[in-house]
């Protein structure tokens, strides 16, 4: 093969959709995280700590262990698949979902409080951790070794069809962020100066609430789980700009998208020619980071 030939190869059919998936999950995720914590008026809102991504995670391990799609084989890009992971991801994305609705069923029981939203997502995140963790204990070594793989969030798994699911998802629910970002900040201001404006608290509440979690569930049923970065991204960009969501939701998906696509070059380059799933890396830079903004101010 010419060199120019194998150039084009390895840039077109592997380096750039592994780049311009990081920037769009990065991006998906920030935004996210964002929204959630401006419905829920809530610091800890966030797909990780509501749960929605130990739902996908017992949906993957479901898949595997009750349907049997724990075979694994090589990759075009020399690392380790599913041998149906289609499926996987739509059983993944189905598991999402139904937390997803389960919370929003009952903060409709609650009246929508923020405070019923957070409670429910962490019971059932811890519910659905319990559930995999129990298909697990069952699981022989090979469908244990699916469940594992499926849990690292990696990047590189996307191919450029993925990439356009999740854009198109990032794209449709950021129309809807932006349009009600005033909403959003009248919100932030408290529920009865919303209602007060003219805000629909409940329907803006359940409505970004869902939107944020299908984008997550998109994400994470491709990619698998990559914590830390729709928690984290926001809260640092609110130390820099402030809480005005006009500018923190543009703001938001950029940094979420560049710290994404750094975490992503390190974790290649790191232990190179082992590469690093990516968010064993967002783990570690994440979690400082967090601790570090709790101990320096009093807003997360």
């Amino acid at each position: 093969m010419a060199i120019s030939k194998r150039f084009d190869l390895i840039i077109w059919n592997i380096r750039l959709p592994q780049a311009l998936t990081a920037i769009v999950a990065g991006a998906g995720l920030s935004l996210s995280g964002a929204v959630m914590q401006a419905v829920l008026r809530n610091p800890l809102g966030s797909p990780f700590t509501l749960g929605i991504t130990h739902a996908a995670a017992f949906g993957a391990a479901f898949s595997v262990m009750v349907l049997g799609l724990g075979t694994m084989t090589s990759s075009n890009v020399g690392a380790i698949s599913l041998n149906s992971p289609y499926t996987t991801t739509a059983v993944a994305f189905i598991f999402s979902l139904l937390s997803t609705f389960a919370i929003i069923a009952v903060s409709k029981a609650r009246k929508a409080s923020p405070e019923s939203m957070v409670l429910t997502g962490v019971a059932l995140g811890a519910l659905f951790t319990a559930g995999t963790m129990l298909l697990q204990y069952f699981a022989d070594d090979v469908q244990l070794a699916a469940m594992v793989f499926w849990t690292f969030g990696d990047v590189a798994r996307a191919t450029w069809t993925e990439l356009g699911i999740m854009t198109a998802a990032l794209l449709i629910c950021g129309i809807w962020f932006t349009v009600h970002r005033w909403d959003l900040n009248a919100i932030e201001a408290g529920d009865e100066t919303a209602r007060g404006l003219g805000v629909k608290v409940d329907r803006i509440r359940l409505t970004g609430m869902l939107l944020t979690s299908l984008v997550t569930a998109v994400i994470v049923s491709f990619l698998g789980i990559i914590g830390f970065v729709g928690l984290v991204c926001p809260h640092m960009v609110r130390r820099l700009i402030g809480d005005d969501y006009r500018f923190l939701l543009p703001a938001s998906a950029i940094l979420g998208g560049g710290l994404l696509l750094a975490a992503d070059t390190v974790a290649r380059l790191v232990l190179a020619p082992s590469v690093l799933p990516v968010s064993i890396l967002t783990a570690f830079l994440g979690a400082p980071v967090f601790i570090f903004l709790i101990i320096k101010g009093n807003r997360v």
